[in-house]
């Protein structure tokens, strides 16, 4: 079959005109569409449309293809995108070595907890990594496992570290989720990418939430000294 299509006289070049076609023999895709634009020099006096039937349980198939691959990317976008904020450096691989020397050692028998604490720390374990050759660590970190006693769920908001002598280096934070109220609790990690040499510990460590009076305070605070540092 065939259309044929007359412009009009003050047919404008540029002008678009959206022709449709439909098909009566109940296979699909049921219609097709197209536009027609004018232009000033170039033309063609023949359009052909070319289709090639499908059953409809064979479009319903590729639909559904479709949907499953689009649903796979959401998902691999959303953990991409979680991966993306975890953290980094010593912060990420807290329980790994890298090219060097990483060390970590458990502190919950040392640290000295405050009364006024909103929360209370279970576990508590400290880490520092030193790059081969050197005897200063090039960072520091502290993994926390927070318990939360109170009515609503906490979120770390900033942290602080501060040396002997009154020394104070603001830390990174990392937090995959409130701290739910109940027993169970949750891990936070803090620390620091810069080698904190201006600190003196035994250090104290700040933990606060956004806005709000709950705070963690713990002292007596310190890192292990790596024993692969020296060349």
């Amino acid at each position: 079959m065939s259309l044929h299509v007359i412009p009009k006289a003050n047919y404008l070049s540029g002008e678009r005109i959206k022709v449709t076609v439909r098909f009566a023999d109940g296979a699909a895709p049921a219609s097709e569409s197209f536009w027609l634009v004018g232009h000033a020099a170039k033309g063609t006096r023949r359009v052909e449309v070319f289709r090639q039937p499908r059953p409809p349980e064979v479009l319903k198939k590729e639909r559904d293809e479709a949907q499953a691959e689009a649903r796979q990317c959401q998902e691999d976008k959303a953990r991409l995108l979680v991966e993306r904020e975890e953290p980094g450096g010593l912060m990420g691989a807290a329980w790994m070595e890298r090219a060097g020397s990483l060390v970590s050692g458990a502190v919950s028998g040392q640290l000295k907890r405050h009364p006024a604490d909103a929360l209370r720390w279970d576990e508590a374990r400290s880490y520092s990594y030193t790059r081969k050759g050197e005897a200063q660590p090039a960072s520091v970190a502290v993994r926390l496992r927070l318990v939360n006693p109170g009515a609503e769920p906490w979120t770390l908001a900033g942290t602080a570290l501060m040396g002997s002598t009154g020394e104070e280096v603001e830390l990174a934070r990392w937090q995959e989720a409130p701290i739910p109220t109940g027993p169970i609790g949750g891990f936070v990690v803090v620390g620091t990418e810069r080698a904190p040499e201006q600190l003196g510990c035994p250090c104290t460590l700040n933990l606060w939430e956004a806005g709000g009076p709950r705070t963690v305070t713990i002292g007596n605070v310190t890192f292990p000294v790596s024993q692969k540092a020296a060349p």
